[in-house]
């Protein structure tokens, strides 16, 4: 993956994923993506990171809602609409990448919205709540 790729990848995230989140909280969720990255238990780049799925043997593409984030398997386009919020997205993405933002995620590896509740909640800590997503590590 190039850089060009990684960066993409993580607009694309962090705008279909928390576009509709404070900043600190679009900052977080590129930073989860990029905690992912550093851990060895995860993929050790950006776009596979993201693109985490189970597979159709046959084709393989991602079985629907099995996504580690949920807009790549939805079943809906991956293509922007709104274009300020993805050149916004972008601008986040960059200066994530860069290492410019405070740790917003505080090492996090994982979140999910208040609205849902996920078996695997009960396996790790809780480090931050912000807008409407729990993190956790």
């Amino acid at each position: 993956m190039t850089f060009t790729s990684a960066l993409i990848c993580l607009s694309l995230t962090i705008y279909f994923e928390a576009r509709n989140q404070p900043l600190e909280g679009q900052v977080a969720v590129a930073q989860v993506v990029l905690n992912r990255v550093m851990d060895d238990r995860y993929p050790d780049k950006v776009c596979d990171v993201v693109m985490q799925s189970r597979k159709y043997k046959d084709s393989g593409h991602p079985v629907l809602h099995t996504c580690q984030f949920s807009f790549y398997c939805d079943g809906k386009t991956d293509t922007p609409t709104d274009m300020d919020a993805y050149r916004w997205a972008n601008h986040i993405a960059l200066r994530t990448i860069y290492g410019t933002w405070p740790n917003f995620a505080e090492g996090a590896t994982h979140y999910h919205t208040v609205y849902v509740n996920p078996i695997w909640r009960w396996t790790l800590t809780p480090v931050t709540l912000i807008g409407d997503h729990i993190f956790y590590k």
